[in-house]
């Protein structure tokens, strides 16, 4: 057992059939997300207009399951970890994980950042985080939301983050594709990113929210799908990176969530590499600093269960992961969950590491980042 309580970066809920059918405006309440009994499954499953397939329950909710029990289909959606959408439920399994506090993530709405139908991609996001809210203020000190947004526009998304701020929500969830006819990195972005830095609200890109970059076609087995859901992440901070984004924002912070970080050293090594001997042929923003240092000061990751990144840490100047950057998570009530063993995942994880790193790690790197209490 460790000796603090942790706060899980990355935690999530699971959208009831109510979420955006109770939730969504008016006019696409005939269209929106929605459980359907799935005849030849035996179980439940999400259709999602714009998602070719309807969407399996099992693992969407498979924390603390032995991996032969994982199942992509199946399950009713009554089986399901009642606190993923239950908040009356939620504290007393944070508290059977030796968990403090959580970020909660949608899963669901993962899925819909993918959707080419941007004013319906608006109208689900909106009565996601609707929805949301309520389920955090059944423990606003211990819950705490991230909202979404479809970024359809500049202005508009600067509107949405505003809105987030006033629903109490700490930071917010975007989409691995902008809804605009320009990239992230485009100047015209930069008011946006000046709101977040004045609002005081992170922005987060999850994994498998930037459609066939997320790992969905991968090749070969099914399972190599896992191994590529990171390169996603990657390719949205170095993007920010060689865009000048930060170069531009110095007090923007972008949140990797989910996509490990063991992988951090070499990602950081190659991102100065490719600067110092390809910047002229290739072609990127001259940036006043080496490419590393935007990633050691800019970029925080967050993990679950991901031994490397433990051992990773040390001087960020000589290459390794900056410990002020990591953030550990939970990822309940997902399939790759450490609920309900993360207490002894990181007491053998953590041991070589000092206190000050641990409680870093754990518990202080969220708090600042999050303006918590």
């Amino acid at each position: 057992m460790t000796e603090l309580r942790p706060i899980s970066a990355d935690s999530h809920i699971v959208e009831p059939p109510h979420c955006y059918l109770d939730f969504i405006e008016p006019a696409y309440r005939d269209r929106a997300p929605h459980i359907i009994d799935h005849k030849e499954s035996g179980g439940d499953k999400y259709v999602i207009e714009g998602i070719p397939k309807a969407i399996g329950l099992n693992t969407l909710a498979a924390a603390g399951k032995a991996p032969k029990d994982i199942r992509i289909e199946g399950e009713r959606f009554g089986a399901l970890h009642r606190s993923g959408w239950d908040p009356k439920f939620r504290l007393a399994d944070m508290d059977k994980d030796g968990v403090a506090a959580e970020f909660i993530y949608p899963t669901i709405g993962m899925l819909i950042c993918n959707l080419e139908d941007q004013d319906y991609k608006n109208a689900c996001m909106h009565a996601y985080n609707r929805w949301l809210e309520t389920y955090c203020a059944e423990a606003p000190e211990r819950i705490f939301g991230l909202g979404q947004t479809a970024v359809r526009s500049v202005e508009e998304a600067i509107q949405d983050f505003e809105r987030i701020k006033e629903l109490g929500f700490k930071g917010v969830m975007m989409p691995g594709f902008p809804g605009t006819e320009f990239d992230y990195d485009d100047p015209r972005f930069d008011p946006l990113w000046q709101a977040s830095i004045d609002l005081e609200l992170p922005i987060s890109f999850h994994i498998l929210t930037t459609g066939n970059g997320g790992g969905w076609d991968a090749r070969g087995p099914n399972l190599n799908g896992f191994m590529a859901i990171i390169r996603g992440c990657q390719d949205i901070i170095g993007m920010f990176i060689y865009g000048g984004v930060f170069a531009r924002n110095p007090d923007l912070m972008l949140v990797c969530v989910e996509a490990d970080a063991g992988w951090a050293p070499h990602y950081k090594y190659r991102l100065d590499h490719a600067y110092d001997r390809h910047r002229f042929w290739q072609k990127c923003e001259e940036l006043p600093q080496m490419p590393g240092y935007y990633f050691d000061n800019h970029v925080y990751m967050t993990f679950q269960d991901d031994y490397s990144a433990f051992r990773a840490v040390g001087n960020p100047e000589e290459g390794d992961i900056n410990a002020r950057r990591l953030m550990w998570a939970s990822d309940f009530p997902h399939s790759d969950s450490t609920w309900p063993w993360s207490q002894d995942v990181l007491a053998k994880q953590t041991a070589h590491l000092t206190e000050d790193e641990k409680r870093w790690i754990l518990r202080d790197n969220v708090r600042e980042l999050y303006k918590l209490d």
